[in-house]
């Protein structure tokens, strides 16, 4: 076959007979494009095959020959089309007949005025299709008997040879659909009219979109037809001829198999690693892997180590073979006691801050000194005093009595007192723990939610260089689902790891050997270290997006306008103890509130709990600044003395 612009090729091709292998004769270059423009192809290389399996009609252009104005026509076109035989017009009917009697052509012959024609039964709008079927005497005039529209809707109309145009003759036959005249290659660059369009005469311009498979092509090419490319058909020449198609993991695990894969890497994806262990930089272009096929069971655990001053962030396979044991949990807040507690599992924890709660504000809210053993029952709300609802944890205090202590004395037990908490109490709870037994990471994962804490106490077996049993303690953040593939390197003939697809998703292309069948489990780590930034993007994801940060506690009026007594109180202080001024007279006592009734007798509070006894009354009133009400009627006193 000749080479032939790519445009004839398309709009001459049988789509019956697809697919067709064309080689690209002259190729092309569009500037400004490095491959693709809105999803097409827009580069072909001289000598490149080109294997079309479909042709799509993606729109067409009309075009007026006298002017040049074009329009676009979708597909599904509804108009019908005649063509004409020439861009000549006739100024009479007489002219058109006689022109069709030169040209030997038989009756009946197609026609149509530009102007509506009004007889005495009805008008013929302008592009109205009519048929001259003869010529004939009519009331002793000359006239053409022409026939309107066809079928039940047929009307014979009587026209004199004498009317006056300019009328355009069709070809013979019936108005045709769109896709009927582009189909047909009689009609190729032909002149038509639709009388649903504004121009007496249109060219059709179709435009498609061709869709081929290319060597190296991970999907389907889409080439415009408008491209100015000339090919050459050369399927009867290229039987053999086999395009290679790259494929992703994602796709190879999406194909379900059949596994082994041999395969080939033909691109690493660029970016930081996501993995710290060595195998990941034996990835690289060229290198033979082979795919054996999904990990079993598909979950993992994301975990960080705790005691250190950086943290180390690991991926634990279900399949780990250590023994770990719980570690008490630290809790920061009451919020933070309120997301830990499950139903139907009891949470005991103990105080390891003091918290004074909010004075005469919220008298309701219950103080805690360090020692302090609570059990968290839930959470209820309660009517501040700034007039808005507050958030509280609802607790028990328990007692230092043993638990065979307690069934002795049940009624004892059923009076112990139940305190609030706000939500945003900053004090600090350390869980009160007896569990001591050890668990697999799969029976851990199943008995308890996490986060929990955790010492790994026994190394896996199949893993002599466990980094696990190094650290003091584990957090065990959060179960991960997600799918790996169990892959060996022809490098590195006797090692396995696993490939996450979705997160290091390689190109590939099979290769030629046949895979090795191993019989078997495959000696897999169980433990990644991953890198840092993928560590903090991989908690960026929506199962770890939608814990609420805790509540901020209401302002208080009264201690901020305490506060800037305060501060006035210290500014004046300061006068009073410079030297060159020693005659200053004292200064009156700033107005600022007492302590309330609930800081005067911290000796009542301490001789509750008999492990605080001894402690200083006054240590709540140091430990934090911003909690603290002062009394500066004392301290002002206190300067009087000394001066």
């Amino acid at each position: 076959m000749e080479p032939v612009p790519l445009r004839d090729f398309v709009r001459a091709v049988d789509p019956a007979s697809l697919p067709r292998v064309l080689r690209v004769y002259s190729g092309v270059y569009l500037e400004g494009s490095i491959y693709e423009i809105a999803g097409n192809e827009c580069c072909l290389s001289t000598g490149d095959l080109i294997k079309v399996t479909q042709v799509c009609l993606q729109k067409v252009v009309c075009e007026d020959p006298g002017t040049g104005q074009i329009l676009e026509l979708a597909p599904n076109f509804q108009g019908h089309f005649s063509p004409l035989t020439s861009p000549q017009s006739y100024r009479t009917l007489e002219e058109l007949v006689s022109a069709a009697t030169q040209h030997s052509l038989h009756l009946p012959i197609y026609f149509t005025s530009t102007h509506s024609i009004a007889t005495k039964d009805r008008v013929v709008t302008e592009d109205q299709p009519l048929m001259l079927e003869a010529v004939e005497m009519h009331l002793g005039t000359h006239c053409a008997r022409c026939v309107l529209g066809s079928g039940a809707q047929r009307v014979v109309l009587h026209l004199p040879l004498s009317q006056k145009g300019p009328f355009w003759r069709w070809k013979s036959g019936t108005p045709q659909t769109l896709l009927q005249v582009l189909q047909d290659p009689a009609y190729k660059d032909g002149i038509f009219t639709c009388p649903s369009l504004p121009w007496h005469s249109l060219i059709l311009r179709p435009q498609y979109e061709v869709q081929a498979i290319m060597h190296m092509r991970r999907t389907i090419v889409k080439i415009p037809s408008t491209l100015e490319v000339e090919v050459q058909d050369v399927t009867a020449s290229s039987q053999d001829v086999h395009f290679i198609k790259p494929l992703l993991l994602s796709e190879a695990l999406a194909q379900g198999g059949p596994f082994p894969l041999s395969m080939e890497i033909l691109e690493v994806p660029e970016g930081p690693p996501i993995f710290l262990s060595p195998w990941v930089g034996s990835l690289r272009k060229g290198q033979k892997l082979c795919i054996y096929g999904l990990a079993s069971p598909p979950w993992r655990v994301l975990a960080s180590s705790k005691g250190r001053k950086v943290p180390r962030h690991f991926m634990i396979s279900a399949d780990y073979k250590g023994k770990l044991r719980l570690r008490p949990r630290e809790f920061p807040t009451a919020y933070d006691l309120l997301g830990a507690l499950q139903p139907g599992q009891p949470l005991r924890v103990v105080a390891t801050r003091d918290y004074e709660g909010d004075g005469e504000e919220n008298p309701e809210f219950s103080s805690l000194a360090v020692g302090d053993r609570l059990e968290v029952l839930g959470s209820s709300q309660v009517y501040g005093a700034q007039g808005q609802d507050v958030g509280v944890l609802v607790c028990q205090r328990l007692s230092d009595q043993t638990e065979e202590e307690k069934e002795e004395d049940c009624e004892e037990a059923e009076e112990q007192e139940r305190i609030l908490l706000p939500l945003y109490t900053p004090g600090g709870f350390v869980e009160e723990m007896n569990d001591s037994r050890r668990y697999s990471l799969v029976d851990l994962a199943a008995q308890f939610s996490l986060p929990c804490e955790v010492k790994v106490v026994a190394k896996d077996s199949s893993n002599p260089a466990d980094p696990l049993v190094s650290f003091p303690g584990l957090r065990l953040e959060e179960k991960i689902t997600e799918p790996f593939l169990v892959v060996g390197l022809d490098s590195q003939p006797g090692r396995y790891f696993e490939i996450p697809p979705r997160w290091m998703d390689l190109t590939v292309v099979e290769a030629k050997r046949q895979p090795d069948q191993l019989a078997g489990p495959l000696p897999v780590a169980t433990v990644e270290e991953l890198a840092d930034a993928f560590y903090y993007n991989l908690r960026k994801l929506p199962a770890c997006e939608n814990q609420a940060p805790p509540p901020r506690p209401p302002k208080s009026q009264g201690l901020s306008e305490q506060r800037t007594s305060g501060k006035e109180g210290d500014i004046k202080s300061s006068k009073v103890l410079e030297p060159k001024c020693p005659k200053t007279p004292l200064l009156p006592k700033p107005k600022a509130k007492t302590l309330p009734e609930f800081y005067k007798d911290k000796s009542d509070m301490y001789s509750k709990n008999p492990a605080h006894k001894g402690l200083s009354p006054t240590k709540f009133q140091t430990e934090d600044p911003d909690m603290d009400e002062h009394d500066y009627e004392e301290i002002v006193e206190h300067f009087r003395k000394t001066i």
